[in-house]
């Protein structure tokens, strides 16, 4: 006896002219002038162990997408990295007031020349 208790007909195969399926036709991307991105980070330390929690979402094309993870960091990389952003934002501030000190301060010019 057969696992197949009821048995099909073989039928020959149809042939179909043109397209099978429609497809529609491609939608031009919209440009509504309006997008915009959006990015938080946020690192604290609590006790001996360092977080970290992260939020983005961006709106392009009429679509809005969103995403967001938090976790954890070893205590020296967050060590590290903060070192890594505070040494960035002082030299940041250094070559800021330095071009300043070179266009506003008269005496800051002559001595360079020396």
């Amino acid at each position: 006896m057969s696992n197949y208790p009821v048995k099909r007909k073989s039928r020959p195969v149809r042939v179909l002219e043109g397209k099978v399926v429609d497809t529609p036709p491609p939608v031009a991307k919209a440009n509504s002038g309006f997008s915009f991105r959006y990015s938080y980070a946020e690192f604290s330390v609590v006790g001996r162990s360092a977080h970290f929690k992260a939020r983005r979402a961006r709106y392009e094309d009429g679509k809005l997408a969103t995403e967001s993870f938090e976790g954890g960091l070893d205590p020296k990389t967050y060590e590290h990295l903060m070192n890594d952003v505070q040494r960035f934002f002082a030299d940041q501030t250094a070559l800021y007031l330095q071009a300043f000190r070179t266009l506003m301060l008269p005496f800051g010019q002559g001595r360079d020349r020396e």
